[in-house]
């Protein structure tokens, strides 16, 4: 039960079934444990059981779930290698356990604060490894749907947090705020129980079991077929390949902060900055302190509030939904510009409704809010075509993730960065999202309590000065592929355009990724049309040891 290989009965369809059944509890989990404490924060129940802190404190309890979740995924950046997928599933997953078990029986401040650590320090784990667990599981054809089914699965935890607080609002005493923070122990427990009959990754097991053979058996069950498969000894070279590739270009953490002569450092900044930006977006003010939201700003009752609450979270999944149908080539940076403009404009809004107050205004407010949730949700996103040895995808597979600053954030980063700098740096930005998290979580009640309307517009400030530093330094990486976003960051004695006034605003990097993006575009059109023959000639870049290097490249497109 406990082999790597996990439980032979299972194959094809019903392993993968099984594998996405425990990723989407990990997803889920996060989803809601971020929910739980909006309807715990305002129960008298607990408020009494704590003591009656002050919304400073509140605001502390409340967040150190973030800094455990930082700590887990640094944690996690340096162990996750070496346990495997599985392996940190099943750690991530019984910490949580504890962490719930102790929180859920609290009977004092002291120990609920800990176990607010503890349980992030286990949801630091599983966000860290689920996705990189379901994507080497994944065939190319059906990654980027789980992908996208993973992110729902998030919302709906959220949602059911936000439901499991307004029906225990009916029920007095203790159990209104314990049964909430235990009820998250089913789904780890799911993944405790049902994790240890699954094998670990076709990858992960090349790499580092004894006998590559066990990777080989497991993928060729993933699939369905035979290990003498055609198909699954193609999918194994690809495997075999991209680990020799990385084990060549794997870097040391002190590589964070060296250019290499691809601007590595820069580009880690960037990764780290885009995900602390999501957080200054003030999503969590709603995510978190929805029902304190409605009763301080708006003067709810506590049942109204509860009740309202889990209406925005509902109307979050729809509006998740409604992005897989708004996917365009529009682009990260008109994205992550425009929507955080539209959020800074809806927080405007919002503020001048509260300050105003009454009936009227208060229904405005309550309109706003869905408002802001659409614009932190929606947008308009281009698909990335993945080089043949990038971990996580296969050859040629075209990646779509889900739109908006809810999820483009974290695509971004590992678009960004290179390949030698990749799996560290991406750690390190979601550390950064968990700390950003922490800080947003921590200032919100004390100051919808002490300044009032005026914290909308601190936010709506923040959204403005992310639509400008997007602008200024982000480069579009959308409808590139990674090796191509290497090579912008190559240092050229003279740039290959004329700037304009707005250019030099700008870091050159954002204009030549401009640039660069309706050339590959058309080359892609002459490629695809029947008959034709393209010759192009591109620079690219070719990392040895971290120094670039420039290439001519002649490449021959036959169309079909």
């Amino acid at each position: 039960m406990i082999d790597r290989r996990g439980a032979s009965h299972l194959s094809g369809p019903s392993l993968v079934a099984a594998i996405t059944s425990v990723c989407a509890a990990g997803f889920c989990l996060f989803g809601y444990d971020q929910g739980v404490m909006s309807g715990v924060v305002v129960s008298e129940y607990w408020l009494a059981q704590m003591g009656n802190p002050s919304t400073i404190m509140i605001g502390t309890m409340t967040a150190l779930y973030d800094v455990g979740a930082a700590i887990g995924a640094i944690c996690a950046a340096f162990t996750a290698e070496a346990l495997g997928r599985k392996r940190s599933l099943l750690l991530g997953s019984f910490i949580l356990t504890v962490g719930s078990i102790i929180m859920g029986s609290a009977f004092e401040r002291a120990q609920f604060m800990v176990s607010r650590i503890i349980t992030g320090i286990g949801i630091g784990y599983i966000t860290s490894v689920t996705p990189v667990y379901q994507s080497e599981i994944s065939s190319a054809a059906q990654r980027g749907w789980q992908v996208c089914c993973q992110l729902t699965t998030m919302l709906g935890g959220l949602m059911l947090a936000y439901w499991i607080n307004y029906g225990m609002f009916f029920h007095p005493g203790g159990v209104q705020w314990r049964f909430p923070l235990l009820f998250q122990c089913v789904f780890s427990l799911y993944i405790l129980v049902v994790t240890p009959f699954l094998p670990d990754t076709p990858r992960w097991l090349i790499r580092h079991d004894v006998s590559a053979d066990r990777g080989l058996a497991v993928l060729a069950r993933l699939r369905g077929k035979s290990p003498d498969h055609a198909e699954v000894q193609e999918e194994k070279n690809d495997i075999v390949e991209a680990i020799s590739i990385e084990s060549k270009e794997e870097g040391s953490w002190t590589d964070l902060f060296k250019g290499h002569g691809i601007s590595s450092n820069k580009r880690f900044y960037l990764a780290l900055g885009i995900q602390f930006m999501q957080q200054m977006s003030g999503i969590n003010i709603v995510t978190y302190y929805a029902p304190t939201l409605f009763q301080t700003s708006l003067g709810m009752n506590q049942e109204m509030a509860l009740f309202l609450g889990c209406f925005v979270q509902l109307w979050y999944v729809i509006a998740s939904f409604l992005t897989w149908w708004m996917i365009d080539r529009v682009g990260r940076r008109k994205l992550f510009v425009s929507m955080a403009i539209g959020m800074c404009v809806v927080l405007v809004c919002e503020a001048v409704c509260v300050a105003v107050g009454g009936h009227s205004a208060s229904i405005a407010a309550v309109f706003f809010v869905f408002m802001f949730e659409a614009c932190f949700t929606w947008g308009m996103d281009a698909p990335l075509r993945s080089p043949p040895h990038t971990p996580a995808l296969r050859p040629g597979l075209t990646s779509v993730p889900p739109p908006g600053w809810m999820a483009t954030v974290w695509i971004y980063p590992a678009e960004i960065l290179p390949l030698k700098i990749r799996a560290k740096g991406a750690a390190l930005a979601a550390a950064a999202d968990f700390l950003g998290n922490f800080l947003v979580v921590e200032i919100t009640p004390p100051a919808l309590a002490n300044i009032g309307y005026r914290t909308y517009i601190i936010f709506a400030v923040l959204n403005l000065a992310n639509a400008a530093i997007v602008w200024c330094f982000y480069p579009e990486t959308a409808g590139q592929t990674l090796e191509s976003i290497d090579r912008l960051f190559v240092k050229h004695d003279v740039d290959d355009a004329p700037e304009s006034w707005y250019r030099k605003l700008q870091w050159e990097m954002v204009g030549r990724a401009d640039r660069a993006r309706p050339l590959r575009r058309r080359i892609g059109a002459q490629r695809g049309s029947v008959g034709s023959t393209v010759v192009a000639e591109e620079e690219d870049v070719v990392v040895e040891g971290g120094k670039a290097r420039e290439e001519r490249v002649e490449r021959v497109g036959e169309g079909s």
